[in-house]
């Protein structure tokens, strides 16, 4: 039988090993268990190797456009298995950088299955390759897996999630995507970019669920322009092998990919991890936790995609630390008022905070100021012949910033200062003393606040 750790935290994904690096900076002692590989999800199978082959796609599109810019680029073209190898080389860097990072966290790394076991008084069991550790406390962080609905004909061998699409060996000459929400949307991007013939089924009336409404329409007749097709309103009905057939307007169609991709949601890895042993409150949902991210069970806590609530890596590692905070004893609760939301597409978009739809639904009266991106002088210098803009929301009464919305540019890079600015409670007249450097694209921002 192992020493009794201060905590055990069950995934090392985003909010795992974050705050196994949190508690083992103070002192505690910390075993952390994965079943597959250091950081999760996110970086070896979502956030990282997605970003690193949109990335290969925008160094595409600059050649063929660097005309625009005076520069004379020919025979820009590109190899699919250097992009895909790239992007192996760049997962397995950054999993190796986690691992040296838990080396100096002097936290106990096991690779292996694991499964809580009991609980008896202050002590968790989890039993992990037929060996136990025990903790004082425990941090559940399995996160999530591709959902996988029940449409007839589905095929798990022929039909790709985010995980298999990222280990293919040869371009596909056409794709389907089931489903147009982010992860949809950003290989909708670059397979497009790649010459791949690109066909989006989404059952709501808008891509991108949770975005600027404004923006999700914008990206969508961007994409359009460049030959990606379509279905909204569209329910898929069943598969007959790569032939995907859907119903809209009461109407059955079908369309043929030479690959077909499944992204319509993940759901969190509640089954399996022995949250029944001690008494977890848990549904298909997730987990429940509270403003300290504690579960029902006393020195039990969860982060990150198990609870269902923001499926977002950046929140996953901020719920981690909240959960250390609270054991630690520092003053800290999880809030989701300011949480980021990215689409890495060509063109990018970002947003934080209340979008119209959700104040208008919320009941809270608001005030709505948009400018277009070419009022920051470094866009115009940096985008030749592209839009975007940007949208900015306050409250009505007292002016205090509740949402930021932008498309075009890197605005990826420059959220997190609209994210501090809702997070602060800042108001327009606080915003207009900010002094903001120029000549960048941020500066849309302070110049959209100005308009109200």
């Amino acid at each position: 039988m192992s020493n009794i750790f201060d905590i055990a935290i069950l995934g090392g994904g985003p909010a795992g090993y974050v705050a196994a690096e949190r508690a083992g900076a103070k002192g505690l002692s910390v075993v952390i268990f994965d079943k597959r590989a250091l950081g999760g999800v996110c970086l070896n199978e979502g956030c990282i190797p997605t970003k690193t082959l949109l990335n290969s796609a925008k160094v595409l599109e600059y050649a063929h456009e660097a005309s625009k810019y005076g520069i004379e680029v020919s025979g820009a073209g590109f190899d699919f298995s250097k992009i895909m190898a790239r992007k192996d080389k760049v997962v397995k860097k950054l999993v190796s950088g986690v691992g040296m990072k838990m080396k100096h966290a002097k936290a106990e790394v096991v690779m292996a299955e694991a499964v809580i076991k009991e609980k008896r008084g202050e002590v968790i069991t989890i039993t992990a390759e037929g060996k136990d550790y025990q903790a004082n406390r425990l941090l559940i962080c399995s996160g999530s897996e591709a959902a996988v609905p029940p449409i007839p004909g589905l095929d798990k061998e022929q039909v790709l999630t985010n995980r298999e699409i990222l280990q293919l060996k040869e371009l596909p000459k056409s794709l389907v995507i089931i489903g147009g929400g982010v992860i949809g949307t950003e290989f909708a991007d670059f397979f497009d970019a790649m010459g791949t013939k690109v066909t989006v089924i989404e059952m709501l009336p808008e891509i991108l669920t949770g975005v600027d409404e404004e923006i999700a329409a914008f990206i969508r007749k961007e994409f359009t322009k460049r030959g990606i097709d379509y279905h909204l309103s569209a329910k898929v009905t069943a598969l007959k092998g790569k032939e995907v057939i859907f119903e809209k307007d009461g109407v059955s169609q079908s369309v043929v990919g030479e690959q077909v991709l499944l992204s319509v949601g993940r759901r969190p890895n509640v089954q399996g991890i022995g949250l029944e042993n001690i008494g977890v409150e848990f549904s298909p949902k997730g987990v429940k936790i509270d403003q300290y991210c504690r579960t029902n069970v006393p020195n039990v806590y969860a982060a990150g995609d198990i609870t269902g609530f923001s499926l977002l890596a950046h929140t996953a590692s901020r719920e981690g630390e909240v959960a250390i905070n609270h054991i630690l004893g520092r003053k800290d609760v999880m809030r989701y008022n300011a949480i980021p939301g990215v689409v890495y597409t060509h063109p990018e978009t970002a947003g934080v905070g209340l979008t119209e739809s959700a104040a208008k639904a919320k009941g809270i009266d608001v005030e709505v100021r948009k400018l277009p991106m070419a009022y920051a002088g470094r866009f115009i210098a940096e985008n030749e012949g592209k839009d975007g803009f940007c949208k900015v929301i306050v409250g009505k009464k007292y002016k205090e910033i509740l949402g930021v919305h932008l498309v075009g540019g890197a605005c990826s890079e420059m959220i997190w200062g609209a994210c501090a600015l809702i997070e602060a409670q800042l108001r327009v007249q606080d915003v207009e003393e900010i002094v903001f450097p120029h000549p960048t694209v941020s500066e849309i921002i302070k110049e959209t606040i100005f308009q109200f």
